[in-house]
């Protein structure tokens, strides 16, 4: 049951359907910042340059690698209705961009973002049309130390270790499709002492909901743990289910810890009148973290922090890491080292 995605951005709430718009965008500096008084959301100018997203024009993934601070910048790209499947809504996903963001498509404001580092959505389902969509985006960045900045440079140097600054964006672009009705959130929280998980879904537009259920499906390499029903009311399901299956472990759970970082899968489905409108992946790890008498306490028993300082700066792509596959080397080449943590 495993819903594992290569690169897919938001793993602990998977779906199938959606469409990954990282890639060559155009782009363009607008250091005189007269694009939106020339409407360039509406006929974009001829790009001065292409660039790779999620990377920032100031690292050498982007294409561009240019280190001199330009405070407003535009990207451009095109996409196809006919390359996505038929849905009530079509959400367009933003998991990074640095710092004030307005989006368009086809010369319609959708809408806008200020912050660095929170993901943003935004239904377009409205503004799009058969055939071939424009979607265009403004990023205005800046050096004020009022803005969230990690290890970004706030002059034009970099200094100590203060790095070169992040503008526009950084993170994975992306879209899905989903039924209007379809599951928002979902929160797990696991209980040791009884061997249990809490799960909390919270259903989008769900004003009508007198016939609707959730199933959710909790697996351990593809054995069915449990299975439970969910009634959700004023948009929100949560229910407490056990997790202890003696079949699987002689203890009934496994546990969660650095050496062993053993999953359950599951599978959540929304059901209306009897008929699936919504199928979402996740995970979850059994484990308990706590403080008693000075000791830090990883499932009941003691653990020593062996920690390194994560600066999160790789040289070819700034804040990006370059590909998933060297987030997952970084991780072994930690545990190598052995160390147990961040």
């Amino acid at each position: 049951m495993n819903a594992y995605i290569e690169e897919y951005p938001r793993p602990q709430l998977v779906r199938k359907r959606w469409t990954n718009l990282n890639g060559i965008w155009d782009f363009r500096f607008d250091d005189e910042n007269k694009g939106e008084w020339e409407k360039w959301y509406a006929d974009f100018p001829e790009a001065h340059q292409k660039i790779q997203v999620p990377f920032t024009y100031e690292t050498d993934k982007s294409g561009i690698a240019e280190h001199q601070a330009h405070w407003y910048v535009w990207y451009h790209r095109e996409i196809k209705v006919s390359d996505l499947k038929n849905a009530d809504c079509q959400i367009l996903h933003f998991e990074g961009s640095d710092f004030w963001t307005k989006v368009w498509v086809n010369g319609n404001y959708v809408g806008e973002h200020k912050g660095a580092y929170a993901r943003f959505s935004f239904d377009i389902s409205k503004f799009l049309q058969a055939g071939v969509n424009e979607i265009t985006v403004r990023v205005e960045d800046g050096f004020s130390t009022e803005q969230p900045r990690g290890k970004q440079r706030w002059v034009d140097h970099n200094f100590g270790c203060w790095y070169v600054q992040t503008t526009g964006i950084w993170k994975s672009v992306w879209m899905e499709s989903v039924n209007k009705k379809h599951i928002h959130s979902i929160k797990m929280t696991p209980e040791l002492v009884d061997s249990s998980v809490i799960m909390e879904c919270r259903i989008a537009n769900a004003e009508q909901e007198r016939n609707m259920e959730i199933i959710a499906e909790i697996s351990y390499h593809d054995t069915i743990i449990n299975k439970v029903c969910m009634i959700p009311h004023e948009g929100i399901a949560k229910v407490t289910t056990s997790v202890a299956y003696f079949g699987e472990s002689e203890w009934s759970v496994h546990l969660w810890t650095p050496e062993h970082p053993d999953l359950y899968d599951v599978r959540v489905r929304l059901l209306e009148d009897g008929k699936i409108i919504d199928e979402i992946f996740s995970y979850f790890g059994m484990r308990e973290i706590r403080i008693e008498k000075g000791n830090i306490l990883l499932n009941g028993s003691p653990v020593y922090q062996r920690l390194i300082l994560d600066q999160g700066y790789w040289k070819e792509s700034g804040i990006t890491p370059p590909s998933e596959q060297a987030m997952i080397e970084d991780i072994d080449k930690i545990q190598a080292m052995g160390l147990n943590g961040l």
